[in-house]
């Protein structure tokens, strides 16, 4: 075995893949157990979304609408939109006087708790399995959303507290399934069933968004916590019973689909679990690309994701019932993109033969300069609605191509460590989670379009030094520290 191809930068197309994949014939996608497992992580990961980002809209009605009014929509540039009456049933629940600050602090308080998990859940996924950490992991935030207007009306310190829990449960989601695909995704396939599988953090933000104004304008805000906690509940019970670690495992599984993927991934995969290359992974280049390209990614995706109701509402003018649908639009054609860049990515890779480096690196760049350009364009659209939020969808939009990008690189250079690999860079990309909104928020005091241009700058700032980075450090091939085990335990 010729170690020297994980080495070769230049000449990364997936010739030991193609090998060994051609060996057994390709097992149909159709009914195929690898993309039930695609379907029902994105069930999981539209979950996990539409718990993070539903307090982002509650928000809005949560505060003392007489007191925010006079503070916020007297400096707001925009004019109001008119409000539609609200069914007289809609004022039962309770409402706070949170100043800006403490709204910051209750917005990012969730990523306090997030950033602690991700590296001991790519650590445990490995060692113990990824099948029941990410459903307890879930689970548990499942329960504590559940225990959200609770939290809130014994004050905002509890609420913090909770959401800090959330985020401790959700930490672990994405290392556990990274680790789960290292051991389900073919290197041919990697593009399509990560981009299935991811598309639910989309849809989940695609939905929770209007649903949750729909909610908060019939019902009231606190039923956008029971909803969703009861959607997740029905996702751990499918995926207690229909998903398993690995193709070893499955029940149910094909022979031929076994055989399919666990050839494809003979020459890859450690067989020394018990071994980690500590050392060899945090000095590796192309990990520290990865991290890079993440925060920076991160930073607009986050200050979006927790911040554009509240912009919608204070800055646009629109109501409750408006903002969440118009919210949404974003995440719309972000999860559009990222299925078909997915699509292509994978095209490239297999049929156009072209390096897997340039397939990562090229997307990155679109998924990451694209919506710096267009976030920074929102800024000047003024009042004029209909441009500002296309701006805002085409933005996010753009990003969903690096679904294709940086975002599943760690499977490229290490699908050993994986999920230690996610582990480590979403832990660096999630303290633009923790600091983004409270920065923004302390930028907006005013809620006026200069400032909130601010943001939006800071924000396509960092994306295109993160985009340089990536494009300078990345990598495409599997790194020798991720397969030498493999080499040296192997007959």
């Amino acid at each position: 075995m010729e170690r020297g191809e994980s080495d070769t930068e230049g000449d990364d197309t997936p010739l030991l893949h193609r090998g060994t994949e051609d060996k057994v014939q390709r097992a149909p996608a159709c009914c195929s157990s690898r993309y039930g497992l695609a379907l029902l992580s994105s069930f999981g990961f539209f979950v996990v979304y539409s718990l993070r980002v539903n307090l982002s809209v509650a928000m809005v009605d949560m505060l003392n609408n007489t007191h925010q009014s006079s503070t916020n929509h007297s400096s707001s540039v925009c004019p109001a939109h008119a409000n539609p009456a609200r069914p007289k049933h809609n004022h039962t629940a309770s409402v706070y006087d949170w100043d800006s600050q403490t709204q910051g602090w209750i917005l990012g308080s969730f990523f306090y708790g997030y950033i602690l998990t991700q590296i001991p859940g790519g650590y445990l996924s490995g060692r113990f399995g990824p099948k029941w950490l990410m459903g307890f992991g879930i689970l548990g935030t499942v329960v504590f959303t559940l225990l959200t207007p609770v939290a809130a009306d014994l004050g905002a310190s509890y609420l913090i507290a909770v959401r800090v829990l959330e985020g401790i449960g959700e930490g672990v989601t994405f290392p556990a399934m990274y680790t789960m695909w290292a051991a389900w995704a073919p290197p041919l396939e990697r593009s399509r069933l990560l981009t299935i599988s991811y598309i639910g953090a989309q849809l989940g933000t695609v939905i929770a968004l209007p649903l949750s104004g729909e909610i908060c304008f019939y019902l009231d805000w606190t039923y956008v916590f029971y909803v969703f906690g009861a959607v997740g509940l029905v996702w751990f019970f499918l995926w207690a019973f229909l998903v398993f670690d690995s193709p070893n495992t499955h029940p149910r599984i094909s022979e031929r689909e076994r055989l399919y993927i666990t050839t494809s991934l003979k020459n890859e995969l450690s067989t020394s679990a018990g071994y980690i290359p500590w050392r060899a992974i945090l000095t590796s280049m192309p990990l520290w690309a990865i991290v890079v390209a993440h925060f920076s990614y991160n930073w607009t995706f986050y200050t979006l994701l927790t911040l554009l109701p509240t912009y919608m509402n204070d800055v646009l003018g629109f109501s409750i019932q408006q903002n969440g649908m118009l919210s949404a639009l974003p995440y719309i054609g972000c999860a559009v993109l990222a299925v078909l860049s997915g699509q292509l990515a994978d095209y490239l890779r297999e049929t156009c033969l072209y390096p897997t480096v340039v397939v990562r690196k090229s997307f990155s760049i679109v998924g990451m300069l694209g919506p710096a350009v267009f976030l920074v364009a929102v800024g000047y659209t003024g009042c004029n609605y209909t441009l500002a939020v296309t701006f805002l969808t085409i933005s996010s939009a753009l990003g969903g191509v690096s679904a294709s990008g940086f975002n599943i690189n760690h499977l490229d250079i290490a699908p050993s460590y994986a999920g230690i690999l996610l582990g480590i860079t979403n832990t660096f990309a999630t303290i633009p989670g923790m600091v983004g909104p409270v920065i923004a928020r302390e930028l907006t005091k005013q809620n006026t379009i200069e400032e909130w241009q601010t943001v939006f700058y800071i924000a396509a700032a960092i994306n295109l030094f993160g985009a340089a980075f990536y494009t300078l450090f990345g990598r495409g091939t599997v790194q020798p520290w991720a397969v030498h085990t493999s080499f040296s335990n192997r007959d």
